[in-house]
């Protein structure tokens, strides 16, 4: 038991769990090298709990981090001896990864349709295993070889997923489609006249992606906080490739921020970028598209209308924004874009529907991340600090809570009408702070928003309001703004400092990362930013909290704790 310091932070358990205290002086220390290989489970006052799982070790591997880096990191942070069993496992499940290959033989760009496409084992063993694999082998064409088989290039995207399944995820060698050229260069100047260049962690990350052109590069996934320029980073993987490519994000609010960054920061003429939507039908070069056009069905039993995107263009690339939202009509169509080089992008790899393992197979491994915490310390993003504060429930609404089924009851609480005081209070406390007030109901949001006089963004607000709130918001005439779900996603608002969440969906941590990104741009002057929740006490929605603020803890964000009296007797003494 000697060799340990008693400062070390970390407990490693039999069953994969990690345990870290975070009073420990390593404890920022342990968070940042544990995130690369560990999932965070929870994260109470005191001590955290990670997980290592297969899925998060064949990320750290495919991100070029070794097994002995992983357990090297364990041991040295360790309070008491690694058991042997997890070293093993860490090892185990990085061995699975690239033991199984998909190969073209002979590869050239004569065979760009996945001619002779092979799946290659490391041994026989391995071979005859996933040869008997119920879910595999259906998949699998000829045996040509003890090692190899041929595959159907169109069933490479279902091989992937069921090998995943499988729990022996093959690496993806067989290369893509050149797709139709397309020349474009970053500019050194912005149409808008400013000096333009990348920074350092995206040209890295573009670097990853493209593996200079390798049968390595081409698909997978960047990670990178809000406000990080991830819209860049896309635009330079676009440079790198020169080829035409279909964007897929959120919503038409995203479309027409891409298609602006693509007509500022590239040298792509106007005419060479399309827009596909409910609103624009055009296919061109470089084409931006929504989510929700693409899943769209004439009737509920109907096929998806507009799926025939995909095939309009020799597309080289497809990008996808946001890519921990993707929906599952668009998981099944990608199954049958492998020979599509496929780039995700996204500010979290966290899904609520857990179909991360979709997201590795299908769209790739994540090739490259930068904690957010890292870019706040180097002035990318802003300081944030996270308040969350607990407020009483109304003496007249203590029953009916009482009484409602589990749903009911929370929106009971996260509609608690003593928040919007709350919401004037946290507003006089930063008054020159442009602000958003976010909440997931839209009642609440709009009755809010009447008490304090100031305009509402929901789902029902036609585009050409949204563009002018927007514009009145960013350019200053606008100080305050109340918005419901849809300024989660893809929503440009660079001077946003404050917000305050009145209500969410239930423990979303994706919603948590996306409302938190709201406000994370550089800011002049002190480059601070200020998070408040809004949680009633002693409900459920006080438990959804907890693992809402999962997120918040992983990157590294303090999250305070106030009392709503606590808040009231501060302002009345600065009103004294």
């Amino acid at each position: 038991m000697t060799g340990f310091p008693p400062d070390n932070p970390l407990i490693v358990q039999g069953d994969h769990t990690l345990l870290v205290e975070v009073d420990s002086p390593r404890y920022g220390e342990a968070r940042d090298r544990l995130a690369p290989f560990a999932e965070l489970v929870k994260s109470p006052e005191h001590v955290h709990t990670y997980r290592i799982t297969p899925l998060s070790i064949w990320n750290a591997c495919a991100a070029g981090l070794s097994p002995e880096e992983i357990v090297a990191t364990l041991n040295d942070l360790a309070k008491y001896p690694v058991p042997a069993n997890v070293t093993t496992g860490v090892r185990g499940h990085a061995s699975r990864y690239g033991r199984l290959r998909l190969v073209r033989p002979g590869l050239d760009a004569k065979d760009e349709e996945g001619e002779g496409l092979t799946l290659a084992a490391a041994d026989l063993p391995l071979a005859e295993e996933i040869a008997r694999q119920k879910g595999v082998a259906p998949l699998l064409g000829e045996r040509l070889s003890p090692l190899t088989f041929r595959i159907d290039p169109g069933s490479r995207g279902r091989l992937k997923q069921a090998l995943v399944k499988a729990g022996f995820p093959a690496e993806d060698l067989a290369g893509y489609k050149a797709g139709e050229r397309l020349n474009l260069a970053l500019r050194e100047t912005t149409e808008k006249g400013r000096p333009f260049a990348l920074r350092d962690y995206q040209r890295e990350a573009a670097a990853t992606f493209h593996a200079a052109g390798t049968e390595r590069g081409g698909s997978g996934v960047i990670v990178l906080p809000c406000g990080a320029g991830k819209t860049v980073v896309g635009m330079a993987c676009m440079a790198a490739l020169q080829c035409s490519t279909l964007v897929l994000t959120t919503s038409v609010t995203a479309v027409k921020q891409w298609i602006s960054e693509l007509l500022d920061k590239t040298d792509l003429r106007a005419d060479q970028v399309g827009a596909y939507h409910s609103g624009a039908k055009e296919i061109r070069p470089v084409t931006v598209a929504t989510y929700q056009i693409l899943t769209h069905r004439g009737r509920r039993d109907g096929g998806f209308t507009h799926l025939g995107l995909f095939d309009e263009r020799d597309w080289g690339l497809i990008v996808y924004d946001e890519v921990h939202l993707l929906p599952a009509p668009i998981f099944q169509v990608t199954a049958g874009l492998q020979a599509r080089r496929r780039l995700g992008l996204t500010a979290t790899l966290v899904r609520e529907d857990g179909h991360e393992e979709d997201v590795f197979a299908l769209i790739g491994p994540k090739k490259a991340e930068v904690p957010w915490k890292v870019l706040e310390r180097q002035g990318w993003i802003a300081e944030a600090a996270c308040t969350e504060v607990r407020v009483e429930m109304p003496e007249a609404l203590r029953m009916p809570y009482a009484l409602a089924e589990p749903r009911q009851q929370f929106r009971l609480a996260s509609e608690n009408p003593r928040k919007a005081r709350l919401v004037r209070e946290i507003l006089s406390r930063h008054p020159d702070e442009p602000a958003l007030v976010i909440g997931m109901y839209l009642d609440q949001i709009e009755a809010i928003a009447r008490e304090l006089g100031i305009p509402v963004l929901t789902g029902e607000t036609p585009q050409r309001r949204r563009d002018e709130l927007f514009a009145d918001f960013r350019e200053g005439r606008l100080q305050v703004l109340a918005v419901s779900k849809v300024a989660n996603f893809a929503v440009d608002l660079p001077d946003a400092a404050l917000a305050i969440q009145v209500s969410g969906t239930f423990g979303s941590r994706q919603e948590e990362a996306q409302r938190l990104g709201r406000i994370l741009r550089p800011k002049a002057g002190g480059n601070q930013a200020h998070f408040y929740t809004l949680v009633s006490r002693d409900t459920v929605e006080q438990e959804f909290a907890l693992q809402r603020q999962l997120f918040l803890c992983e990157q590294g964000y303090e999250y305070r704790i106030r009392e709503e009296e606590e808040m009231a007797a501060e302002m009345s003494e600065k009103g004294a």
